[in-house]
């Protein structure tokens, strides 16, 4: 393992420069094997998770959802607090930050970054969680690659540029993960479900974050520093690939839905008003369905 690990460190190396020294030594980031094992590991129980699952009951999970919800929350709140902060203290440019004139604020934005690269391994669980609950329409093309495409990206992202130009994005998700992980805590209270209004817009906040990074990555671009071009390039083209997949999800999910809906209504097929059904029209269907029987 460890000849390995000194080929694809040369190969790296060799690729992309000269490694940033702040971050030698640190947890799961000397070796790029470690995550790339991670990663497989987490396609094989994708792929092998729902066949195991196809003829067990699936499993309810709902205390610890709602742990592991909250911790979450609570993860992402502290993330988006410190990188906030951070980028006060440090005074870092909106239009281009590089990774070394910060200070003290720098290494500040390091520990909270590899603090989000960590998150992305244990969000690996969301995935996990539907596999056990047999909630496999939610493992979704978009879930699979958001995920297992994260976790890779940051372990480049923390062993290059851990500060400057990337804390943008890494802020703006920490706060989606906010409300995101919040819904789905509260969501797996049976008792909190009609008063959980806001998933929609935890999507729409998402096609949000990505357009608002791309602007932000584009003036790195138009007005370059001393952060790397190459980066920046990649970071557009990953955030475009993210906005295409999200707006499919977006369209899929809640406008087809919704012109399902409406076109039920007008063929009178049910009778909703605000989202209950109609009594009365539903006992009226029961009495039709008798009466066939009898006959």
């Amino acid at each position: 393992m460890e000849r390995l690990d000194k080929t694809i460190n040369s190969y790296l190396d060799v690729w992309l420069g000269p490694r940033d020294p702040r971050v030698k030594g640190w947890l799961l980031l000397e070796n790029y094997t470690p995550t790339f094992i991670f990663s497989v590991l987490y396609l094989l129980i994708v792929w092998l998770g729902p066949k195991y699952m196809r003829n067990k009951q699936p499993f309810s999970c709902r205390g610890i959802l709602v742990v592991y919800n909250l911790g979450l929350t609570l993860l992402s709140l502290y993330m988006f607090y410190e990188l906030v902060t951070g980028v006060w203290e440090g005074g870092y440019n909106f239009y281009c930050q590089d990774t070394r004139s910060g200070g003290e604020a720098d290494m500040k934005i390091i520990h909270v970054l590899w603090w989000y690269y960590f998150s992305k391994l244990i969000e690996f669980m969301d995935t996990f969680f539907f596999i056990l609950r047999k909630n496999n329409h939610q493992i979704t093309v978009l879930h699979v690659y958001h995920h297992a495409t994260m976790l890779n990206i940051w372990w480049f992202v923390m062993n290059w540029v851990p500060c400057g130009h990337s804390y943008f994005g890494a802020t703006l998700n920490s706060f989606i993960h906010v409300l995101m992980y919040s819904y789905y805590g509260l969501s797996a209270v049976p008792a909190m479900r009609p008063y959980l209004w806001w998933k929609k817009y935890i999507t729409q906040g998402q096609l949000i974050q990505f357009v608002l990074t791309i602007f932000q990555t584009s003036c790195g671009v138009v007005w370059p520093c001393a952060f790397p071009q190459g980066w920046l390039y990649f970071q557009i083209f990953y955030m475009i690939s993210l906005i295409i997949l999200f707006t499919n999800f977006y369209i899929q999910t809640y406008n087809k839905k919704a012109s399902s809906r409406r076109k039920e209504y007008q063929n009178g097929s049910t009778a909703t008003v605000n989202g209950y059904t109609n009594s009365f029209s539903s006992l009226e269907n029961n009495v039709k369905q008798r009466k066939q029987r009898k006959d």
